[in-house]
């Protein structure tokens, strides 16, 4: 039994230093299989010794020990190898992007020398990690990139403009908590060709787990050359009908530029800026978007909103430059912001609930809006949406509520309070007949309103300070 014991800890012993690898295992090949051979030897000795009785003692070896082998010639150490890149960090320029703010940075452009063509299942261990094949487009492969690595961030780096086209970022195979670190520019193309028929978005990013957008840089719609082709021909806020100046003479919307960098003409269809959709835990932070053809920050089905110290910046009489718009979104938190833009500030819509909005500056702009809910009969629904600690200054509309006949669907616990209103023209709006076309069908069906609470509302108004219209089927409600 002892026998067998000592065999089963032998074996055990010579398969763990079979597991050390092959630099330990060659350098002991030697020493071991002497040790195996020494081991069976002594083994039949002893089975010898058990059978035949005591055996004679061997004499002593009359040949001297052989010289000890000269000392392995020592090399000198390699140089050390040059700082890596860390894995996590992607910069654009790294991919091919020029950032001269001419070269189109999503057109197809070869690798950088440095890079190394790889395939999708790409090493965790590797220093300096692209996804590259022959050529890709910038943006598209540094994202690519990214997206493999959770936790990685995008660099869009400081002193640069990049020309980017229409693109989406897209999971949902992504890595979660993504960081597109923004501090240079991107700017929109003005070439007719690039947007087609029309896009509804230009800067998206899709179906994403913990994407965090943030940094010093600057998303620059170029939305002039939109604005002037069709200024009229999106819907206008029919709350100008009831806005007369204190001098009773009613103002001509001022013209905009006729000069174009174009050689056709712009799609009717503009698109927004930046657009986030299926995703969750989106944080917007540091940035600027200015100029956009229409709104600028959207987030649609997304849940888990942090919006927080950015900019939005357009021209009080850019058509439909929503600053925020929520749409189809809950568990929001937006704070911290200065919007300027040509239509609503923040725009709230159907299917929002768990809104909080606060230490928001507003203007020039439309307020901060719910609604339109309930276009063409369709239900909507809001809830829990709290504004509060606002400043508005020059704006159209304050706070507001707006609803289109014929809807149906429910408004419930909205809070507005403390906010501060400067020049206002209409700082409190219910509206339960809105309608942005010049003929509205009358409909009795309505979107009903019901936990609406105003407090602590001030400052100064150029036409009047209320304007109330609720619905005779569904009037407003306490």
């Amino acid at each position: 039994m002892i026998f067998m014991a000592f065999a089963v800890w032998s074996s055990s012993f010579d398969t763990c230093i079979a597991r050390r690898g092959n630099q330990w295992r060659e350098s002991r090949g030697n020493s071991a299989s002497l040790a195996k051979k020494k081991g069976k030897n002594q083994g039949n000795s002893h089975h010898q010794q058990h059978h035949n009785g005591a055996s004679k003692p061997k004499p002593p070896s009359q040949h001297k020990a052989p010289p000890l082998p000269p000392a392995p010639k020592v090399d000198a150490p390699p140089p050390p190898s040059p700082p890596q890149k860390s894995s996590t960090a992607f910069n654009v320029l790294d991919f091919g992007a020029k950032g001269d703010g001419k070269s189109d940075d999503t057109k197809y452009t070869k690798c950088h020398p440095t890079h190394f063509t790889c395939t999708e299942n790409i090493s965790s261990n590797l220093s300096w990690l692209t996804w590259c094949s022959g050529a890709m487009q910038a943006f598209q492969a540094a994202w690519a990139a990214a997206c493999k690595v959770a936790a990685s961030t995008m660099i869009v780096p400081a002193e640069h403009v990049f020309l980017v086209g229409p693109i989406s970022f897209s999971g949902p195979y992504c890595q979660a908590n993504i960081v597109f670190q923004l501090d240079g520019t991107i700017i929109a193309p003005t070439n007719f060709n690039v947007w087609g028929r029309g896009l509804f978005q230009w800067l998206e990013f899709t179906k994403l787990v913990g994407i965090t957008i943030q940094g010093d840089g600057t998303i620059d719609g170029s939305g002039s050359v939109w604005w002037q082709e069709t200024p009229f021909e999106d819907p206008v806020d029919n709350e100008s009908e009831f806005i007369i100046p204190l001098n009773k003479t009613v103002q001509q919307h001022p013209p905009m530029p006729i000069r174009s960098e174009l050689n056709g003409k712009m799609p009717s269809i503009k698109p927004t800026a930046l657009r986030f959709y299926g995703s969750f835990n989106v944080t917007v932070t540091g940035i600027t978007i200015q100029n956009s053809p229409q709104c600028h920050l959207k987030f649609d089905n997304c849940i888990g909103v942090v919006v927080h110290d950015m900019k939005t910046s357009s021209p009080g009489d850019s058509p439909n430059t929503d600053g925020i718009h929520l749409q189809n979104s809950k568990d929001v938190l937006i704070h911290s912001t200065d919007l300027a833009c040509g239509d609503d500030c923040i725009s709230i819509q159907t299917g929002c609930s768990n809104v909080y909005i606060h230490n928001v500056n507003c203007g020039p702009g439309h307020g901060i809006s719910i609604g339109g809910l309930g276009k063409e009969n369709t239900k909507a629904c809001v809830s829990n949406i709290t504004v509060r600690d606002v400043v508005l200054h020059g704006t159209m509309t304050g706070v507001r509520i707006k609803t289109w006949q014929g809807g149906s669907g429910s408004v419930q616990g909205v809070l507005f309070s403390n906010i501060q209103v400067s020049e206002v023209q209409l700082p409190i709006v219910i509206d339960q007949f809105y309608c942005d076309k010049s003929i509205c069908k009358n409909q009795t069906s309505a979107v009903a309103l019901s936990g609406i609470t105003y407090e602590k509302i001030r400052g100064t108004y150029t036409v009047k300070p209320v304007h109330f219209a609720c619905s005779d089927a569904l009037p407003c409600m306490d």
